[in-house]
């Protein structure tokens, strides 16, 4: 009796969203290109080059256009069937594509307002070769962006797999290192002060369950502020008056969308780093403000001396860039260094507010 099925489920075939402006002008870039190639590879045409030129680029766009408005439509159908179906659904709809515009032209060329406006000479003459030649050029090229739109989505994916693996890796780190720490504080604070270690006792778990939610991958800068004062609560539990968190984000807009443990790791190296190792302790400067569309958040916290200065992890902060580069593509920035006697994270990125899915 059979108790499963070891059938590898079959991968999902992917196209990109051609119905966007810029899908529109990458198609129109594309044509254009492709024309000028085609023009030019023609040199022992008799028609002057601009005019030939014009004519396969007006012939060539009704293709591109058509076929992008075509596979836009089809593009929530073919994400439900395997890469052979809709690779093969794909070259069936342009080859069907190319046919039909090809006809279109010879039957256009024969129609009497063009020979009455003697422009027949734009026009083919021999339609089997006219059409041969068309369908193979389009096989090639459909043929070709498929296999271009497949590894360009598997690099992607691969890239996406990596950077959560890097924050899987980011929490296992965080879990022992913080849970013994805070676990030591709640033990002290049982006696002493069971309401506080009760409190204590719900922001960890708050916290825990932010930082393990494979559901958020996505949140509110509200949100990850709250995360990052739960965190700090707990700190200064341990810490004491030796930790101090200026807050000066009042300006920022609290449903900008950014990936989750965006701030929380950084204060975590901020405190671990530059707070901890001082015997006198110190402040960690949080600000925030948005201009041009862009948020910027800044994180400053004071190096120790040689003698306390701790190796950094540079983990959280090279998943952080990670995931803000994948969500925000080249409109991210994250820049961090030492600069005088502080250590400074700046972020940047858009100031989005919709949960629709985002493009590089």
């Amino acid at each position: 009796m059979k108790t499963g099925s070891s059938v590898k489920p079959a991968t999902p075939f992917y196209l990109p969203d051609l119905c966007t402006p810029r899908a529109a002008l990458t198609v129109v870039l594309i044509v254009e290109l492709t024309a000028l190639v085609l023009s030019l590879a023609r040199t022992d045409s008799s028609m002057n080059f601009w005019t030939d030129l014009a004519r396969t680029s007006t012939f060539l766009m009704w293709i591109g256009l058509a076929g992008a408005s075509l596979l836009c439509w089809m593009r929530g159908r073919l994400a439900r069937v395997s890469v052979a179906a809709g690779s093969a659904a794909m070259l069936a709809c342009m080859t069907a594509l190319v046919l039909l515009v090809s006809a279109a032209a010879l039957l256009a060329g024969k129609s009497s307002l063009i020979e009455a406006a003697g422009a027949t000479g734009l026009f083919p003459q021999d339609a089997f070769s006219f059409i041969t030649r068309n369908v193979c050029i389009g096989l090639i090229v459909t043929a070709l962006a498929l296999r271009y739109f497949y590894v360009a989505h598997e690099w992607r994916r691969n890239v996406e797999m990596q950077a959560r693996t890097r924050v899987h890796a980011l929490q296992a780190r965080i879990r022992p290192h913080f849970l013994f720490n805070s676990m030591n504080t709640i033990a002290a604070l049982t006696r002493s002060d069971p309401v506080c270690a009760e409190q204590a006792v719900q922001d960890l778990a708050d916290l825990f369950r932010a930082n393990l939610s494979e559901k958020r991958q996505t949140i509110t800068l509200e949100e990850e502020f709250d995360v990052a004062r739960t965190y700090q609560r707990i700190e200064q539990l341990r810490l004491g008056d030796r930790l101090q968190v200026d807050w000066d984000v009042e300006a920022m807009p609290r449903q900008a969308l950014v990936p989750g443990l965006l701030l929380q790791p950084l204060l975590e190296n901020a405190i671990y780093h530059g707070i901890e190792p001082r015997p006198a302790g110190g402040t960690v400067t949080i600000t925030g403000e948005v201009g041009g569309g862009l948020i910027t958040l800044v994180i400053r916290n004071p190096v120790g001396t040689h003698e306390n200065v701790r190796e950094g992890n540079r983990l959280a902060l090279a998943n952080v860039r990670e995931r803000l580069t994948l969500m925000y593509g080249e409109g991210a920035l994250v820049k961090a260094g030492r600069f005088d006697d502080e250590y400074i994270v700046t972020l940047r990125f858009p100031h989005v507010e919709s949960r629709a899915r985002l493009t590089a």
